[in-house]
């Protein structure tokens, strides 16, 4: 499936770790209108990793490998970032995304998210 190409962070996102980590499986969910921030935003994210290069490694490092891949996007337009890493065995025996918990209004008073949802749209 072609991402939405008015939806560039999340086009990069899917680019980005599909390229680096060859997963066998990869959702990019935006979660954005969850949040307190305009419509049309591209700034909290959910990503299911399932990918061999994860075997054998402890959960910690699989997700500094995501984070690296997207250090770009989460310097810049990314506020927040939900990670499942997943091994190919791991995914077979539990294939589910985790639901997200309902935002708290946290980002409100962060004035950084302004600044990096600009970013993102430019």
């Amino acid at each position: 499936m072609d991402p939405d190409p008015s939806r560039p962070v999340e086009r990069s996102i899917r680019t980005k770790l599909t390229d680096q980590l060859t997963p066998d499986h990869l959702e990019v969910h935006n979660e954005s209108h969850m949040h307190a921030v305009p419509p049309g935003s591209e700034s909290h994210f959910r990503v299911l990793v399932v990918s061999s290069q994860f075997e054998g490694l402890p959960l910690i490092k699989r997700h500094r490998m995501v984070n690296e891949a997207l250090k770009e996007e989460l310097s810049s337009c990314v506020h927040a970032l939900a990670i499942q890493a997943k091994t190919p065995e791991q995914w077979g025996s539990n294939p589910s995304l985790a639901k997200s918990p309902p935002c708290l209004g946290g980002s409100r008073g962060d004035h950084t998210v302004e600044e990096k949802l600009k970013a993102g749209r430019e």
